[in-house]
């Protein structure tokens, strides 16, 4: 059974493939078969945008499409950058870039306090859909560390490991992640759903 994500990132695919090949999912991206889905993301939440895109992708695929929308969102800024995280400070930047601007924009900042929240949709070209959400809380640290995952990851800081997003291995970013806990909570999601349904046995 294949699932096409709805994204051109390959970390992203990386850290969905762990989980779903449990499943005898192969996940593929959108270039894998073809694709290129620009989705504007109008929704109000990461759980909306995540639906929105992966429902534009199984429009287009015609196979089962997941979708994760997942951001950064900090106290000090009111839950900015949030849904924007990843066009924080317009197109011209880059991750550095917009963690970068994250740090400037909390100089003097009372509390660093934050958290990153990942949404994952799953819907199937019978319109079924799977949803899930995790949350994982931390701080922002003052200066970047670490040169591993993507994103704000070198910013993002668990007191409870001291380390950040970057500096954590595949396999200690898969139990505490916020996409890590979305995709624990849609596996077992999946496997029920699978279980019903008895979709995929005929594919």
């Amino acid at each position: 059974m294949k699932f096409v994500l709805a994204s051109q990132n390959k970390h992203k695919l990386v850290e969905m493939q762990s989980i779903l090949s449990a499943h005898g999912v192969e996940v593929v991206l959108e270039s894998d078969v073809g694709l290129h889905v620009d989705v504007e993301e109008t929704g109000e939440s990461f759980a909306e945008n995540a639906m929105l895109k992966a429902k534009a992708v199984m429009e287009a695929s015609g196979l089962p499409a997941i979708a994760d929308d997942s951001g950064v969102c900090v106290d000090a800024l009111n839950g900015g950058p949030g849904i924007y995280s990843a066009r924080y400070g317009g197109p011209e930047l880059d991750d550095a870039g917009r963690y970068r601007l994250l740090l400037e924009n909390m100089r003097g900042a009372k509390t660093r306090a934050a958290h990153f929240t990942s949404a994952i949709a799953c819907i199937f070209p019978n319109g079924d859909t799977i949803e899930a959400e995790g949350i994982c809380p931390g701080t922002i640290a003052f200066a970047p560390q670490g040169d591993g995952g993507f994103g704000y990851d070198p910013v993002f800081f668990l007191p409870e490991l001291r380390k950040t997003y970057a500096q954590l291995t595949a396999e200690e970013k898969a139990a505490v992640s916020h996409r890590g806990k979305a995709l624990e909570i849609f596996d077992g999601k999946l496997r029920e759903y699978l279980k019903e349904s008895g979709y995929g046995t005929d594919q």
